[in-house]
């Protein structure tokens, strides 16, 4: 049996397994105020803008809290209260945008999708053309409830040629899949800490473009989460509004700079890929297939076809296979039983392979699987 010395790794779209030393660098305490600390935030804020070579054009905003903290921030500050939001939908947070929205008052136009497609530029252009009173489009880069992953490229074309606003929930892609604002522009995209940057939880950022941002002022519906009352704060002070996750930032440098010397985006997305593929030939071999196909399918997280057995039980196969040493996920879809493996984090290929012989040796203890 493979040998666990470290904790167990997580197969999961975040929180993620981290590195000894992003651990090692929450090891200090740090005041909120400190110049030292100040400068680390700064730095930070300027490596996530060159992600997107958006140094030029666009100011980088961090927000404490979870991702959606972030995400309903940017909708609260970016959207006036007059605005109207186009959200496609193929999964659980694209629907949780519309449920922000809702609580916001901002008015929307869900354009459904099955859980198993990727958005349509098409229809995407369309809806914008038939509906001129919409003022933006949330977009979700890739909805991990699935692991799809959305052709950005050509909706932010879309987006363009009709001159609407485009917000993109790049949780989970930021960082390992290429968004380029000069070629995908963009008035705002949010990500966080602990996805393919392979931070800890706790910070969420919103790299916005600066005209957009400037005009923002006084639409946000709340204190915390006004992305422009952040933004101008910091940029008189060089301090966070309210006390920052002073750990979680510190971390999430250390991280960046492994981030570079790993070869940046193009070789954590080519480690991810290769991840992917080691986790789903690993997975063929056991007789369990993908719910997407190939073409859709982000280098992130995979949802599995549940085995059509009397003795499975995902509790049980989550129990046995985090006794071996691993921690995956369930599944989000409601309407087939699934679970989800994920792809990212300090992982490595040989990591997915230990992953596929728990869940092989689990599913055999479970009676679902027949010996070897």
């Amino acid at each position: 049996m493979y040998a666990i010395d470290r904790d167990p790794l997580l197969l999961t779209p975040g929180p993620l397994t981290t590195s000894l030393r992003t651990k090692q660098a929450m090891l200090h305490d740090w005041g909120s105020w400190d110049t030292a600390f100040n400068h680390i935030t700064g730095e930070v804020c300027r490596q996530l803008l060159d992600i997107v070579h958006g140094g030029n054009t666009h100011v980088c905003v961090p927000l404490q809290g979870s991702g959606t903290f972030s995400v309903e921030a940017a909708l609260g500050t970016l959207v006036p209260r007059g605005g109207r939001v186009l959200v496609p939908n193929n999964g659980a947070y694209c629907a949780r945008i519309l449920k922000i929205l809702k609580i916001l008052g901002r008015d929307a136009v869900e354009l459904p999708t099955a859980e198993d497609r990727p958005f349509d530029p098409l229809a995407i252009e369309a809806a914008l053309v038939a509906d001129p009173r919409i003022s933006h489009v949330a977009l979700v880069h890739c909805e991990t409830g699935t692991g799809i992953l959305n052709p950005l490229p050509e909706i932010a074309a879309a987006v363009a040629r009709q001159q609407r606003g485009l917000i993109i929930d790049a949780m989970s892609s930021f960082g390992a899949i290429e968004i380029d604002v000069r070629t995908m522009p963009f008035d705002a995209l949010i990500a966080a800490s602990g996805k393919c940057l392979e931070g800890v939880p706790g910070i969420g950022f919103v790299i916005a473009a600066h005209a957009k941002l400037e005009a923002s002022a006084g639409n946000c519906h709340s204190l915390a989460m006004d992305l422009h009352d952040q933004w101008t704060y910091m940029q008189k002070t060089t301090q966070w509004r309210f006390t920052p996750p002073t750990h979680v930032v510190v971390a999430l440098h250390e991280a960046l700079a492994q981030y570079q010397e790993e070869g940046g985006l193009a070789a954590r997305g080519a480690r991810y890929q290769a991840n992917c593929q080691a986790l789903t030939q690993g997975m063929a071999r056991l007789g369990l297939l993908p719910y997407l196909a190939a073409q859709a399918q982000a280098p992130i997280i995979v949802t599995f076809h549940a085995p059509q057995h009397a003795a499975y039980d995902f509790l049980a196969l989550y129990q046995g296979v985090r006794e071996r040493g691993f921690i995956l996920y369930p599944g989000k879809l409601t309407q087939i039983e699934t679970f989800r493996v994920g792809c990212i984090g300090a992982l490595t290929p040989q990591d997915m392979v230990h992953v596929v012989d728990a869940i092989a040796s689990t599913l055999v203890e479970m009676g679902v699987l027949a010996a070897p």
